[in-house]
């Protein structure tokens, strides 16, 4: 877990205490972790302008809004570029930062405003995942095993599924509950039970390499609730195999197919061939930004690896790819990953997985010959470990990355859906006297509504074991002030020692736009 960092850039100053409070709610330090000399972990603050990807984007930006007005890019959404423009003010304290102080020794801290990004902005991303993780293993799923299944779809539907949020919708109800379906098969056939399970799943947007490819992350409950005497009681599943995960990839690609042939999206099931919808009459930019970051072309590619041509489908017949992992006609599935009940960390930490960033700093290396390497978590099929791309594709491919508005990423099936019946019965219970209860107790939330906000510090106690609230000396931190005028971030910033202005963006490069000789002369721009 890199830097973390969730306050906001306010849209106007707060003019009352109350408001001041409330802004901090939802602000947080910047912070940095690293091992101390007695292998845990410390406190520092986060200094986003010295990372590899900010560099990038900084040094680049320019350059991709050039290529867009010459034609040479796709035009970006509106909320593609705001995405980039919020994400270079992210914990850059000249834009503005609430002010805390040591009650005892009066040490000063400074709070950096964040993006909330949605997309590759690491820190923000990251205490997301923290957060809602937190919240599931806390507030939502029960004391039983889990499995994590994620589920891909044919190369042909993800241009399409990565902008139509209903139809991905559809799409993620359909593959789970095919997943549920076969829980309440398997125990009923083999236990007699009549029982449903449950499943929290996320859609993940890009591969590791980046690419545009919308997937599922699914946390099944490993097991049925069965009502006994009124009462939900959990029967976990004794085995999965191979055979098992095979006959399921094919109800669900059956399934799949035959609603997007009856919804109109294909022509038909052999062919896969996608039906025109005027989508790219209607949203152009996203049409021509979903087909480049799919297929890696211009200009979100090519990257530079040795590697064969993508096999956009298999034939017909289920293929064994490693331990509980089978694919077949472009679909996938993988079941191999559990936690057990009694694994309170291992819950947590599948549940992160789960929700994890698209990229990690530690992944993003800067080459001498202007190429960023991208160091993959697994390697391909090929041995590839990694892949060298110029910095524009590179922001092609994080612009593609972005959800659109109001773009659900974690969806609620089963016993663990907002309408089950069961759901208040199989759902961790909540003290009375904790804070959040306390709280909810004033909004007008369904009772079934069990997640919210988690304060910073709270995020990094949990994760790092590190009370960022405590001074050296021994006290507490306290606000002291919200700094937004620009005179007074200026006065202070000067007298700490602090920049006072933004790092400075680089200009756009003339045509052609890309900034590696090595790939200019794979395109053959150069002589």
């Amino acid at each position: 877990m890199a830097a973390r960092n969730d306050g906001q850039w306010p849209d106007a100053a707060p003019g009352t205490a109350h408001a001041c409070l409330s802004l901090l709610v939802h602000t947080a330090l910047d912070t940095a972790t690293t091992h101390g000399a007695s292998g845990g972990f410390t406190y520092e603050r986060r200094r986003p302008e010295t990372g590899t990807l900010y560099n990038v984007v900084r040094d680049n930006l320019q350059t991709l809004y050039a290529a867009v007005e010459d034609g040479f890019a796709s035009p970006l959404p509106a909320f593609v570029r705001n995405e980039f423009e919020r994400y270079l003010d992210c914990g850059i304290l000249c834009r503005g930062f609430a002010l805390l102080k040591c009650e005892t020794c009066h040490e000063q801290r400074l709070v950096a405003f964040s993006c909330k990004g949605r997309s590759f902005c690491s820190s923000c991303t990251g205490r997301r995942m923290a957060q809602t993780a937190a919240n599931l293993v806390d507030h939502v799923l029960p004391i039983t095993p889990l499995r994590q299944f994620v589920i891909t779809f044919p190369f042909e539907l993800r241009a399409r599924l990565a902008y139509d949020g209903k139809l991905l919708g559809a799409v993620t109800r359909i593959a789970i509950d095919s997943v549920l379906g076969f829980y309440k098969r398997r125990m009923r056939d083999e236990e007699g039970l009549a029982g449903q399970s449950g499943a929290v799943s996320v859609v993940q947007r890009v591969n590791s390499d980046l690419r545009l490819n919308p997937h599922l992350h699914a946390i099944l409950l490993d097991g049925v609730f069965a009502t006994d005497n009124g009462s939900p009681v959990f029967h976990p599943l004794t085995h999965l195999d191979d055979s098992d995960l095979a006959d399921l990839l094919q109800v669900i690609r059956v399934r799949l197919l035959n609603f997007l042939q009856r919804r109109g999206v294909i022509e038909n099931r052999d062919e896969l061939t996608l039906l025109d919808d005027d989508f790219a009459e209607r949203e152009p930019a996203l049409a021509q930004l979903a087909a480049a970051a799919t297929a890696g072309l211009l200009p979100a590619g090519p990257d530079v690896r040795q590697r064969p041509p993508i096999a956009l489908r298999g034939q017909p017949g289920v293929e064994l790819t490693g331990p509980l992992s089978v694919t077949e006609m472009g679909f996938s599935l993988h079941a191999a990953t559990t936690a057990s009940a009694d694994d309170a960390r291992g819950r947590e930490a599948l549940v992160r997985y789960a929700l994890r960033p698209p990229i990690a700093q530690e992944r993003l290396k800067l080459l001498p010959n202007d190429l960023v390497r991208i160091e993959l978590k697994r390697p391909f099929s090929d041995g590839t470990v990694a892949i060298d791309l110029d910095p524009l594709s590179l922001l092609c491919r994080l612009a593609a990355s972005v959800p659109p508005p109001n773009f659900h990423l974690v969806h609620y099936s089963g016993v663990l859906g907002a309408a089950s019946k069961l759901r208040m019965l199989v759902v961790p219970p909540v003290p009375a006297d904790t804070p959040s209860a306390v709280s909810r107790a004033h909004r007008e939330h369904p009772a079934t509504h069990r997640c919210g906000y988690r304060p910073w510090a709270e995020l990094m106690k949990r994760t790092f074991q590190v009370d960022v609230e405590r001074c050296s000396c021994g006290g507490r931190f306290k606000l002291t002030a919200l700094v937004i005028e620009a005179h007074a971030i200026e006065r202070l910033l000067r007298y700490l020692g602090e920049p006072l202005e933004p790092p400075c963006r680089s200009p756009a490069r003339d045509p052609p736009y890309f900034k590696s000789q090595v790939l200019r002369r794979k395109l053959g721009e150069l002589n």
